[in-house]
């Protein structure tokens, strides 16, 4: 069996069958014997018996034999240094780039000015950060977290060669850890490490971003007694690809293009941006996590939340995390990262509280230090923290931070490094 799919699970004890369908989950075991995935051979008893010939009379001949999935892994499935490489694959269309950096307010012009960016040597407009993350991200979460209940932290995220529209990327994620819950038996901790890679099979393969992520995974029987593991994650050589500045290029004549006070320059450390704009987060998050094939039920089944709200977070649908990621990247990017040439890595990052529809997503960036860049006295390395928030109403209260009635919730914290132009070199 391949080790990346999960082996066939028993079948349900005549208790599991007395409990109602919230207790059970969505698709609650019926009566009748059920074939699970990756099942080649009727070797087991329950199976076998199922499938022994009866008398004519005692057969049902006029209903199907059904057959119910049940999709992703659960707690028990991990195993240390197990390998998934994830179907599917994603190739970035022009439809995509165009949704995913106009929705999430991007405004460096190396996603948007095909000029602009060809003329700092990349060869067409390129793929923002956040949407190479979420397109990447997406194609791990069947196989990691279609039943977790919550993305608990990503660590150590590198990106490497630029993406462009056309590129097509695949994803292979490597087990690191298990740790199961000690006060919540029916949860566990799953940490993990997956890389990225385009043109994948060709001599032009490279890595185009690797990260780590912690997840808080459901078990599929709360009986099972899991045991944790740790094992170290392998190397991936990952540095972001910068076209060398070029004497003979003209970059003044492009610096009216992008914000002019988001230089090397003007990050100091110890100064936090309060970014001016908002975005308001509606039930579009279902189509936009559709269409980068995340599959994660807490997303888009607002029926099976609403058969037993108290199992998930907030007792309603969660927006995609990965949305409020590339929002809050978005809503700094004119204060911080409009004159960046590459995110260099994000050390660690977390959501700190759940996002849903009718939300309002805000930003603020922290300058936290910067450097020389090496090889590169055109460049200079910022790191910053970048803070996200929302306001939920408080009636009554009075916060320093929020307007009356409201109060300042953090959603989303994220340490990050840029590389970002000199204003000598290039304006």
């Amino acid at each position: 069996m391949d080790p990346g799919r999960r082996s066939p699970l028993p079948g349900p004890s005549p208790s599991d069958r007395s409990r109602t369908t919230a207790e059970r989950g969505l698709w609650a075991w019926r009566e009748e014997p059920l074939l699970h995935r990756g099942t080649t051979s009727l070797d087991s008893a329950p199976l076998r018996d199922a499938f022994t010939p009866r008398p004519r009379s005692a057969l049902v001949t006029d209903e199907p034999r059904i057959i119910r999935k049940k999709t992703g892994n659960f707690l028990e499935d991990f195993r240390p240094g197990q390998v998934f490489r994830h179907k599917g694959g994603k190739t970035i269309t022009e439809g995509l780039f165009t949704t995913f950096t106009d929705f999430s307010m991007a405004t460096n012009p190396l996603c948007k000015n095909a000029r602009y960016a060809e003329a700092y040597g990349y060869a067409g407009l390129v793929c923002p950060p956040g949407l190479v993350m979420l397109v990447a991200f997406s194609q791990t979460v069947e196989d990691i977290s279609e039943n977790a209940r919550a993305n608990l932290e990503y660590i150590d995220m590198r990106f490497g060669t630029p993406v462009y529209v056309g590129d097509t990327l695949e994803v292979e994620t490597k087990v690191l850890g298990v740790r199961p819950s000690s006060s919540r038996p029916n949860l566990g901790i799953v940490h993990v490490q997956s890389t990225a890679r385009k043109e994948v099979g060709s001599e032009s393969e490279s890595v185009v971003m690797t990260w780590q992520r912690k997840v808080q995974v459901y078990k599929d029987d709360e009986s099972v007694e899991v045991e944790g593991f740790q094992v170290d994650p392998d190397p991936v050589p990952c540095e972001p690809w910068i076209p060398a500045h070029s004497a003979g290029t003209d970059y003044k004549a492009l610096a009216h293009l992008s914000s002019p006070d988001s230089y090397f320059e003007d990050l100091e450390p110890g100064t936090v941006i309060e970014h001016s704009r908002g975005r308001t987060v509606t039930d579009e998050h279902i189509h936009l996590t559709g269409i980068l094939d995340n599959t994660s039920q807490v997303h888009c089944n607002r029926f099976m939340i609403g058969l037993n709200p108290s199992r998930y977070v907030g007792g309603e649908l969660i927006v995609f995390g990965g949305i409020p990621f590339v929002l809050c990247l978005g809503l700094s990017g004119p204060d911080v990262a409009d004159n960046a040439l590459g995110d260099v890595v994000y050390t660690t990052g977390r959501h700190t509280a759940p996002l849903q529809a009718g939300d309002t997503v805000f930003a603020a960036t922290e300058i936290l230090a910067k450097r020389d860049c090496p090889g590169r006295p055109d460049l200079g390395h910022v790191d910053t923290r970048l803070l996200g928030h929302k306001f939920v109403a408080d009636e009554g209260a009075q916060h320093p931070d929020a307007p009356a009635g409201w109060k300042k919730v953090r959603i989303f914290e994220l340490e990050r490094t840029l590389a970002v132009k000199r204003r000598d070199h290039y304006a």
